[in-house]
């Protein structure tokens, strides 16, 4: 029985009633697993729509520089000795520290990441003297409820985007019309895209050499 199933089956609701109601989105953002096994929802691209009514569109560029300094400085990286203990009693384990530093230095992909993220309609606004990063993706259907979806701390962005399809364009994913929300994804002040508030507003030109900014 998938969460919303099991939802409408507790609540007495229909699917529609409990989408409306915000309840399967709020599930929604606490599975990340669900998150990221339909990350691919949130590429399509011809079945979104986007607004810039007074909003700046945003596009992410890192520098191929940025890349390189971050995998030497990964190589660089000076490993503790191996653990005397076979568990984690001692700390993270030597094997585990081997494993993400392979994993980020080679292992990882960002051009394909900053493709699918750039195949999205993202923005920039400023609110409150802040430069605040956002995804905006409206619904095709009529009568879509507008949904903010907010990572936590510490958190990404990137952690919502395998929902954006399945709450956009419901009817792909064995939904109705009536599911659909029009879809916004901020990265909250200080993390992602979005400025932090203070040191790094959007008034401090220190502001515009922040990585990937556009």
């Amino acid at each position: 029985m998938s969460a919303s199933e099991g939802l409408t089956e507790a609540s007495g609701l229909t699917r529609a009633q409990v989408m409306k109601r915000g309840l399967v989105a709020g599930v929604a953002i606490g599975a990340p697993g669900m998150l990221a096994g339909r990350a691919r929802g949130a590429t399509r691209a011809s079945k979104m729509r986007h607004i810039a009514d007074g909003w700046g569109r945003f596009r992410v560029r890192v520098a191929r520089e940025q890349l390189y300094d971050l995998r030497r400085r990964l190589s660089d990286t000076r490993l503790p000795s191996m653990e005397l203990v076979e568990d984690a009693s001692q700390g993270v384990q030597l094997a585990t520290m081997r494993a993400l530093r392979a994993y980020w230095s080679t292992g990882y992909d960002w051009r394909a990441l900053e493709a699918s993220l750039n195949a999205l309609p993202q923005f920039r606004t400023e609110l409150d003297g802040v430069g605040i990063h956002f995804i905006h993706v409206r619904s095709a259907h009529q009568n879509a409820l507008p949904l903010i979806i907010t990572h936590g701390w510490p958190g990404s962005f990137v952690e919502m985007l395998g929902v954006i399809g399945p709450l956009t364009d419901p009817t792909a994913y064995g939904g109705t019309a009536d599911d659909a929300f029009d879809v916004v994804v901020p990265s909250i002040p200080g993390f992602g895209f979005s400025d932090a508030p203070g040191a790094l507003g959007s008034g401090d030109p220190a502001a515009s050499r922040r990585p990937g900014r556009s």
